[in-house]
């Protein structure tokens, strides 16, 4: 198999893959698509609010925000956001403030509410990881495929909790350790493939030390 990427942008890429058949195509769109795990808002403990919207429209809205989201995040992760604002003013979601400095909502500009004059809002809201098979809100971006000739064109789009080529990553590493599930449950050790995996860690190692 060879993957040679032909178009990058933003949050999106395209790369054409060769000797791949079109069921593996279909494994990594559906992995890349439901069972990538990414953060997003589950619960909001609202303190003041006198805004002209309720409370469950602005927990709503949160909810939806793309959160970034970085490799091996622990399944158990909670991250804090909290906002306290008070108007006149355009609420965006660069005023919530992150627990972790490594996670933050992935589009500031995004605005939450707008407050009239002596209006609060005043919240806490708790991100948690999940995947698409729960909510919408925890898919991590697009994947379609094409035909190109003898090859097979990828389409990847993010949603911006990580980069495009991230979502395709980490949908193969998902689909290797079930792999390795299976294999241990039918009573073959995977031991070959992981001596494999350490050696090519220490050929990259290596040739990274030599650069």
């Amino acid at each position: 198999m060879k993957l040679v990427l032909d178009k990058k942008h933003g949050n999106r890429i395209e790369f054409v893959a060769k000797g791949v058949h079109t069921t593996f195509a279909n494994m990594v769109r559906r992995y890349g698509m439901s069972r990538v795990p990414v953060l997003a808002i589950e619960n909001v403990t609202f303190y003041d609010n006198s805004s002209a919207f309720w409370d469950e429209y602005i927990a709503h809205r949160i909810g939806l925000m793309p959160i970034t989201t970085p490799d091996k995040t622990p399944e158990s992760a909670e991250i804090v956001f909290s906002l306290d604002a008070e108007g006149p003013k355009v609420v965006y979601a660069s005023d919530m403030v992150s627990s972790d400095k490594e996670i933050s909502v992935a589009k500031g500009t995004i605005p939450i509410v707008t407050l009239g004059q002596n209006q609060h809002l005043r919240f806490e809201a708790k991100a948690m990881l999940g995947t698409a098979k729960k909510h919408a809100k925890f898919q991590a971006g697009l994947l379609s495929y094409g035909e190109d000739g003898e090859d097979l064109k990828f389409f990847v789009e993010s949603f911006f909790q990580m980069e495009p080529a991230d979502v395709v990553l980490r949908a193969c590493d998902l689909i290797e350790a079930d792999i390795e599930s299976v294999e241990e449950a039918l009573g073959k050790k995977p031991e070959k493939k992981k001596a494999v995996k350490k050696a090519k860690k220490a050929k990259a190692s290596k040739e990274k030390k030599e650069e």
